[in-house]
């Protein structure tokens, strides 16, 4: 089992900056990749960014390229999610997320961290 714990979100201007954290722990050593997803409120929740545990490749959904910056630190178990330039429509709650090796889905996820952007 692998429990993620996000931290950082808050109220910010439209153009400010805030960045995210999610801490993994116990059975980190079974982490293959790990991502970032938001849900607004009466939309579906949508990928944002992801990031390999090892190799540390990254891929990031269209609408957040080139503002958000998925980074880890495998020594403090834990995956930052940098937003930048944020906009109104970044408004939403954010979830980590962990799959596992040899999984084909996300299949830990942490409880989520509202971020609302004011405009």
């Amino acid at each position: 089992q692998v429990h993620l714990v996000e931290s950082g979100g808050g109220l910010m201007e439209a153009g400010g900056s805030l960045r995210l954290s999610c801490a993994a722990s116990g059975r980190t050593w079974s982490i293959y990749a790990m991502g970032w997803f938001r849900q607004a409120p009466g939309k579906e929740r949508e990928f944002v960014a992801t990031i390999g545990w090892s190799g540390g490749s990254t891929f990031y959904a269209d609408s957040v390229k080139g503002r958000f910056t998925i980074s880890r630190d495998n020594a403090k178990n834990t995956v930052y999610l940098q937003m930048n330039s944020l906009k109104s429509e970044d408004t939403a709650a954010y979830y980590c997320a962990a799959k596992g090796r040899g999984s084909l889905e996300y299949n830990y996820w942490g409880q989520g961290t509202q971020v609302t952007v004011s405009s």
